[in-house]
């Protein structure tokens, strides 16, 4: 085992380290392309490239591996179905369908350029997040969500239960079969209010822990990320009992530091510290400032449960030693 991997591996289950590991990452395709990749080689292409080029620049200590091109979920009912009734009809599109034979293919595509042996966790996002963005064409699908739950809240629950199989079987086959040492499963609370936190861990909850739970069978060591994409707010303590390794959320929006998430998250390991948008201080700061940052997160937070990041992912024409500087300040 490299020395780079065990140290990541012991950071993310928050035992003593030699210095704390960064983790830092970024699209490598155009918004539009997101939902476009899927039996696309061009977007794919674009993907393994990105993926090479980042690692041999930055030297990361770990990688999260972009799942670009494969954030529409291809079930046909959903892709027709507009009612929740109609969508009550769905069924699993099982382990071996080519969406997820091709990003199990992806994954070892991208692990057979690293330069050494690293960590790698890969994209994946809840089963939630993958029928919103398809019934409300990713924009306005909190508000669709918020009216099945209302119309019908078994029905909307048994969708999920779906969905979140193929996506555990996704899950199982990303880290058996390709090699990634486990997941990074996006969540978000339902924006707008319309949804309480009862109903979200009544109806919602089960699908993402269903996806954790497979991955954790097949000896996954996991991160959630809480997501605060683009302004999105969360109650994180939701998410409190989900069975990750390690946490991933918007500090500043949040208003909760990384010293007061790993009580919130019992103890487990914390990644993040910097906003991730380009107002913030990792996009605009100088050296000196960001490397002071830096500093004053492992001193509030301590060297042991802890991971050096952003909120989300980084501005993808972010200059990559500014993300140096960050892991130059921890040696």
């Amino acid at each position: 085992m490299s020395e780079k991997r065990e140290r990541v591996l012991k950071a993310f289950k928050g035992e003593a380290v030699d210095r704390v590991p960064i983790g830092f990452w970024h699209h490598f395709t155009e918004e539009s392309e997101w939902l476009e990749g899927f039996s696309n080689p061009k977007i794919i292409e674009k993907n393994l490239k990105g993926h090479k080029t980042f690692i041999k620049e930055l030297d990361p200590d770990f990688v999260k591996l972009m799942s670009d091109g494969y954030f529409a979920y291809p079930n046909p009912v959903i892709g027709k179905g507009k009612t929740i009734q109609e969508l009550g009809a769905i069924k699993p599109l099982g382990a071996d369908h080519p969406w997820i034979q091709e990003q199990v293919d992806l994954v070892k595509k991208i692990k057979a350029d690293f330069p050494e042996d690293i960590v790698a966790i890969y994209n994946i996002f809840a089963p939630i997040t993958y029928l919103k963005w398809l019934v409300g064409k990713v924009a306005g699908g909190d508000d669709e969500i918020a009216s099945y739950l209302a119309e019908d809240k078994a029905t909307l629950k048994k969708v999920l239960d779906v969905i979140a199989q193929d996506i555990a079987a996704l899950s199982k086959r990303i880290i058996q079969e390709a090699g990634a040492d486990g997941i990074y499963l996006s969540v978000q609370s339902i924006q707008g209010g319309a949804v309480s936190v009862e109903d979200y861990q009544e109806i919602i909850a089960p699908s993402e822990v269903a996806v954790l739970e497979a991955a954790n069978e097949v000896g996954g060591i996991n991160i959630l990320h809480i997501c605060g994409y683009e302004g999105a707010r969360n109650d994180i303590h939701i998410f409190a009992d989900y069975p990750a390794q390690v946490f991933n959320w918007a500090v500043g929006p949040e208003g909760i530091s990384l010293s007061e998430g790993r009580e919130i998250f019992k103890g487990r390991t914390v990644l993040g510290g910097f906003e991730n948008g380009k107002s913030g201080l990792l996009y605009t700061g100088s050296k000196e400032e960001i490397q002071a940052e830096t500093k004053r997160l492992i001193v509030e937070s301590g060297k042991e449960g802890l991971i050096i990041g952003a909120d989300c992912t980084v501005p993808s024409d972010i200059a990559v030693e500014r993300l140096q500087w960050v892991k130059e300040a921890t040696l």
